[in-house]
Order: structure tokens, then sequence, then C-alpha cells
């Protein structure tokens, strides 16, 4: 994964805004999943409205709390200590309600009557077409900030959880692997990823794996069969599988079984949601401090109805039109080079 630092992260410079349309106050929720790093997100927005004389809105509990008028001033202050913390300040949730248009105009009342004039949205694909569909209808300007583990948002090489999901599964599987050598045992890791495979992907290279399995391309029995054979024939006794969750539970245990009824005796890890907590790393720090302000700075220029990302190491604004419901592939190279180094 790319190594940004400060220097070579493209961030647009804020302009002050002018006129009747400068913007006095913008809200601010998480939306979705918890992933490290939205509280950096969150402090980044913050501060950078509050240096450019805009008040922040926190929400309370995403799209639920702002439904609920859970709305609350934030200073400079309510943000303090907490870059390091995981999770989200402001707590998060997934509100079906929101499906609903009329419930997205309340929203927007809401927010008007409150004087805000702008809102930022740190989540996912779910919660950015909530505020896209927010200002479709409404006018409400909105700015998305991806913030998920599953690095699964098209328009941006990165979102903010990623990093740290990745660097929390490889931890685990180095410990795993003295237990396999030890034993000469087959270990299948379950990892997040319910649609998306990019978490067991670079776990899988990151962490010396023999075999990933991705929802993108699943793999036979019989494939995953000949791989470890090839590698006891070189004298190998061990091997580490690294399983994507997948859409429906239990994968792992069924492909655990299957691999028993030919013999193998394979253990099962499944690292459920220790990927989402904890620490966040400093690569995502930096990434999520930097698409907060830039997510400020955009708003002031009077952008909305997009999302703040990450192309070739440059922050950049996505329309949400280009984002939601659009799949983000996995990279070919990266799936032969977990063939080639296991061979």
């Amino acid at each position: 994964m790319t190594r940004y630092t400060l220097g070579m992260l493209g961030i647009p410079k804020i302009q002050s805004p002018q006129g009747k349309n400068k913007l006095s106050s913008i809200a601010i929720l998480t939306s979705g999943g918890d992933a490290p790093g939205m509280n950096a997100a969150i402090r980044a927005v913050v501060r950078t409205a509050l240096a450019n004389n805009v008040k922040v809105f926190g929400v309370y509990k995403g799209y639920s709390g702002l439904l609920e008028g859970q709305i609350f001033p934030m200073t400079a202050s309510s943000v303090g200590n907490i870059i390091q913390r995981g999770g989200t300040v402001l707590k998060t949730d997934r509100c079906e309600a929101f499906f609903q248009k009329s419930v997205r105009r309340e929203a927007a009342h809401i927010l008007t009557r409150k004087g805000i004039g702008g809102l930022i949205v740190i989540g996912g694909d779910g919660s950015f077409t909530g505020a896209h569909l927010l200002e479709k209808e409404t006018g409400f300007p909105c700015i998305g900030v991806p913030g998920t583990i599953d690095n699964d948002i098209a328009g941006t090489d990165d979102t903010i959880g990623f990093d740290t999901a990745v660097n929390t599964a490889i931890e685990a599987i180095d410990r795993i692997r003295d237990t396999a050598s030890s034993h000469d045992r087959i270990f299948l890791v379950e990892v997040m990823g319910a649609q998306s495979g990019f978490i067991a992907l670079y776990t899988g290279v990151g962490g010396g794996a023999e075999i990933v399995y991705v929802p993108e391309a699943p793999l036979t029995l019989d494939q995953m069969k000949k791989v470890i054979e090839r590698g006891m024939k070189r004298g190998k006794g061990s091997s580490i599988i690294v399983v994507a969750e997948g859409p429906k539970p239990g994968l792992a245990q069924d492909l655990s079984k299957g691999l028993s009824k030919s013999g193998y005796r394979p253990k099962v890890c499944i690292l459920g949601h220790t990927q989402r907590g904890g620490t966040p790393s400093a690569h995502d720090r930096l990434l999520a401090s930097a698409l907060g302000s830039a997510a400020v700075g955009y708003l002031l220029q009077g952008k909305s109805n997009a999302m703040v990302g990450v192309q070739a190491n440059e922050v950049r604004l996505i329309p949400f039109s280009k984002v939601i419901g659009k799949k983000k592939v996995l990279s070919p190279n990266l799936k032969d080079l977990v063939q080639t180094l296991s061979s």
C-alpha cells in the first residue's frame, strides 16, 4: 500500500468564502460501520472549520441521531486527545428510515432550522447514498469522507481504516504462523470482507499466505489442495489460508470441513471485529486528517454532492454519481503475486 508523506499528498488549499454564499456553520456525522481513523477525520473537520471562522455541529449516532435532533456545537476542545482513538466519538448507526424520501426531507429541515449550511458524512457506500439523495432531493450541500476498513469504495485508492485493519490481521497471522509451523498445521484465517476481498488480498500478501480466498474470485477445494500439496512436496509442513468472510456466514468453516474430508487437519481462526478496533495507524491518521480538512475546504468553495478521495497521491473531489453503486476492482497483479510467492 502507498505510504503518504506530507510532501507527497496533495491537499487542496482552502479559499476563504466571500459574500452572501459564505457558510457560517456545518455539521458532521459518522455512519455505517466504524473504522480506525474516523476520530482523526472528525478532528480535522472541526479544527479546519473553526480556523476558517465556521461553526461546527456534531451529530450523535449518524442519520438516526440527526432525525432525533441529537446535534450539538463542537469546539477545538471537543476533539482534543482523540486522534489516537479507534471507533468514533460521535457514535454511528445504520438508519433504515433514511431510505424514505420524506425522512430525508425532514432531515434537511432539521439542519436548516439550526442554521447549518452543509453536512460532512464519514462512512461508506450506503452512507454516501443517503447523502447524495439528501442533496439531490432537497438541495442541502453534502460531502462524503470515505471511512471503511473494506477499502471497497470506488473513486478513491484508499479509505480510512483499511491500513489499520490490514496491519491488525497481519499481526494476528504472524502469531498464528508460529503455531502452524510448530504443529505442521493448516490454518484458515478469516478476515472481514463480505463483498470485497481487499483486506484478504493485502493481508495475504503482507502475511505471506499460501492461499487467499476472495469473493471476487473464489477458489475450488481442488485448487486449494493443489497449492497445499505443491508446498508439501517442497517440504512445507504448514500453510496459511486467508479467507474473506464473504456474503454467507461460515465460509471458513465450510472450507475447513472440505479439507478435512481430504485428510488434512485444518484449524480455523476468525478475526472478526478485532480488525475494526484499536489505535489507527500513522497512515490512517494522516489520510483521515487530509480528507477531513479537504472536505471542509471544498464545502467552503461551494462544492458538494461528492466525496473527497485519493487518486495518485492527490486529494480529489469525486462526484457521488461516480462512486455510489460502483464496483472497485481488485488488482490482478496482487492476485498473481500471491500465487508467485507461494510457489
